[in-house]
């Protein structure tokens, strides 16, 4: 899972390409778009490092296909990768086929900004087709996915929806050479740090045995297997469910991989029994600054308020809840429960996390939202939330800050704002308001 992005709520969403191939969006790199669970990882269950080796290191044969700064690189990584245990057998067998790879490079740095509104995103990642093929792979993975939930305690029905979102039920799993395409942008530099660390995480993996070079295959930015696991989140999580001695997120049989991303869930606080989050209807003169992640109250103090469930049904007593309403008063109200924040580790982005909760659902049965999306609206522009955060502080409202992000305390100087001119206070960033204020 990559480390996450915030996602942008307000009329837009902002996606970047990354990882997952089939998701909504091309989201293939945003190696930085998945976070790492915040909890304390427990160490997985690895062979044995090889004893050392006392014999001297050959360099590596060098492949017609690789620059001399690539190779100076490589070089230089050998004794790095050492450092960090890697044997040389293991690096040697590697690289032995590696390779610089300049498309690599080029999707790097052409990754531009795409602007979605929230309804424009869940239309393609809670689709039709994406909702009747994860009830036949739930049918068709039936046996195997009612373990993973017995011995994880999570719904199968979310880890099947990321399956579907982050490679359409492993159809599009990506076949990049992941060491060459790790190595490339280790030695490129932008982000070297991060990539060298998840290179020698590869490496670790061929060292346990659980791939091959030829096999360990992904995007271009490193996420690997059926639900898209960078290596050090393999490291951590990955679950050998099949009982082979490997965990082979790679194959055509998901067992491993849809156990493995149970197991993350598991371990990033999932509640066994609780919603990911329901969606409600709230009171009329609902005070919008309740409303956000942080505010969290017993569902029964919400129910107290006047908030209830939008299929009528009661509320859930499933502890603390928070309100979310990613398109301000005009949408839909979600109140949002911890497996949210569970769900939330494996990809930080509010609406990643609304579609995997809401195609888990439908997967099960359920309908659309009841409460129609505000679907006039567009999209806005990083120069234009920029723009209004610029318009909005010299207004008098501070939003602390000219970055085109809508954090809280953008969304706090739109509430002040949307009070003093009248408007319902949600805080929601909308075209319209910076047209307003132009």
């Amino acid at each position: 899972m990559m480390r996450g992005w915030m996602a942008v709520f307000g009329l837009m969403v902002v996606l970047v390409p990354g990882c997952g191939f089939s998701g909504p969006v091309d989201r293939s790199e945003r190696p930085a778009a998945r976070r790492e669970a915040r909890v304390t990882p427990v160490p997985p269950r690895l062979r044995p490092e090889p004893a050392p080796e006392s014999a001297p290191e050959p360099a590596p044969e060098p492949a017609p296909s690789r620059t001399p700064a690539f190779e100076r690189w490589l070089a230089d990584f050998r004794p790095r990768a050492r450092a960090a245990g890697i044997t040389p057998a293991t690096f040697d067998r590697a690289f032995r086929n590696a390779t610089y790879l300049p498309d690599v490079i080029a999707r790097d740095r052409n990754q531009a900004e795409f602007n979605r509104t929230i309804w424009d995103y869940l239309d393609s990642a809670v689709s039709d087709t994406r909702i009747a093929n994860g009830r036949q792979a739930m049918a068709e993975h039936a046996r195997v996915l009612d373990a993973i939930e017995a011995r994880y305690g999570v719904d199968k029905a979310v880890v099947v929806a990321i399956w579907g979102m982050e490679s359409a039920y492993g159809t599009r799993r990506g076949d990049t050479p992941l060491i060459s395409a790790l190595a490339t942008l280790a030695e490129d530099g932008r982000r070297g740090r991060f990539f060298e660390e998840q290179l020698i995480a590869a490496l670790k993996i061929l060292q346990n045995g659980d791939t091959t070079p030829e096999a360990m295959t992904g995007s271009w930015a490193g996420a690997m297997g059926h639900t898209q696991f960078i290596p050090t989140s393999y490291l951590a999580y990955a679950a050998d469910f099949g009982g082979d001695g490997r965990r082979d997120i790679w194959s055509d049989d998901p067992t491993d991989a849809l156990a493995s991303t149970a197991n993350y869930l598991a371990r990033s606080g999932w509640k066994t029994g609780q919603p990911w989050g329901i969606e409600v209807i709230l009171p009329a003169g609902f005070n919008y600054a309740q409303a956000g992640k942080s505010n969290r109250r017993d569902v029964s103090d919400w129910a107290r308020a006047g908030v209830r469930a939008a299929s009528g049904a009661r509320l859930p007593d499933a502890g603390a809840a928070a309100i979310l309403v990613p398109a301000g008063a005009n949408g839909p109200a979600l109140m949002i429960f911890d497996n949210f924040r569970a769900i939330s580790r494996y990809n930080a982005a509010d609406s990643y996390v609304i579609g995997v909760g809401h195609l888990a659902d439908r997967i099960k049965g359920a309908g659309p939202f009841r409460t129609a999306w505000p679907r006039d609206g567009r999209a806005m522009t990083s120069a234009e939330r920029r723009e209004l955060q610029e318009r909005l502080t010299r207004a008098g409202f501070d939003t602390q800050g000219i970055d085109g992000r809508i954090g809280p305390d953008t969304i706090a100087a739109i509430r002040n704002w949307q009070r003093a001119n009248g408007h319902v206070p949600d805080g929601y960033a909308s075209i319209d308001i910076l047209r307003t204020l132009r």
